[in-house]
């Protein structure tokens, strides 16, 4: 017998979705919840605990830390700018 593939397996986690949808719809949502799953690092202790609590909100289960990032990741691409833009206001102090 023929040594099995992985037929099938490339849908993930909207595996329960079936045929329906369309394949690229649902490996964006594969995507988008293997990383809302995933642990992040806490800015307050910086400990790779942070996991996401409900819609845009971020729990370190190490140190109690709660705060608001983006809905599916817990710091978004433009909060990162403005952290460096204010980081260079204040060097230029």
């Amino acid at each position: 017998m023929a040594k099995q593939t992985t037929k099938g397996r490339k849908s993930r986690s909207a595996a329960r979705f079936g045929p329906r949808y369309g394949r690229k719809s649902r490996k964006l949502v594969a995507d988008m919840e293997e990383k809302t799953r995933a642990l992040y690092d806490c800015p307050q202790c910086g400990r790779t605990k942070v996991s996401r609590e409900s819609t845009a909100i971020w729990t370190c289960s190490k140190c109690g830390y709660t705060f608001a990032g983006g809905c599916f990741i817990p710091e978004t691409s433009l909060g990162r700018s403005v952290q460096r833009s204010l980081k260079k206001v204040l060097e230029a102090e």
